[in-house]
């Protein structure tokens, strides 16, 4: 028996994939949260053979609980799952250590054979994004500008370019003003721009808001 935790604010998304991945494994143990703090404490509670996780929730995002979870249990496998297209985010994720990117477009198609891969102990890699990593390591100097960021940075330019008070972004991850005013500057000087406006335009541009 296979124990699957899916994390999504979507409840209609989670029955979803719970009723599909039951048609394929009858006797799977399902359980379902709403946003990372909860996934949290369940990996915390109890081990999981695969957790599937969206990237935006509500709070801590998606790759933030990635992050966490890597760190608790280094080899519990994690899928991402994204409204996002691969170009923002699928090279992201997988360097911080998720086993498959899956985008919410195609994921009813996906999902099966994602799980049977990464139960198997592999990585689970779309030919398109196959393609980004190869391109990737071709390529790594010419990276956009948020792609210079680490991912705690990214983490702070999303919500700074969302319009979220750097007070806000210090309580939503746990942070202190003066961590986060210091992770704005650093931003700022990655990316070559010279205001909060600067980075909401851009990541609208990008599709990364």
């Amino acid at each position: 028996m296979i124990r699957i935790l899916i994390a999504d604010d979507h409840a209609i998304v989670r029955r979803g994939l719970a009723q599909l991945i039951r048609e394929e494994f009858a006797s799977a143990e399902i359980a379902e949260v709403g946003d990372a703090e909860e996934l949290i404490a369940l990996v915390t509670e109890k081990d999981w053979d695969i957790i599937i996780c969206d990237l935006s929730m509500p709070g801590r995002s998606g790759l933030d609980a990635l992050r966490q979870i890597k760190q608790m249990h280094p080899s519990m496998p994690v899928l991402i799952m994204s409204m996002h297209d691969e170009d923002q985010y699928a090279l992201r994720v997988l360097k911080a250590g998720a086993s498959a990117y899956l985008g919410k477009d195609n994921i009813h198609e996906n999902i099966i054979k994602a799980i049977r891969t990464v139960l198997l102990g592999k990585k689970f890699i779309t030919p398109s994004i196959a393609e980004k990593l190869a391109e990737a390591l071709e390529n790594d100097a010419n990276q956009l500008p948020h792609e210079k960021l680490s991912d705690r940075e990214f983490d702070v330019f999303k919500l700074l370019a969302g319009g979220k008070a750097v007070s806000d972004i210090a309580d939503q991850l746990s942070l202190s003003v003066t961590t986060v005013s210091t992770y704005r500057s650093r931003i700022l000087e990655k990316m070559n721009f010279k205001s909060n406006a600067d980075l909401t335009r851009y990541a609208l541009n990008n599709q990364l808001i």
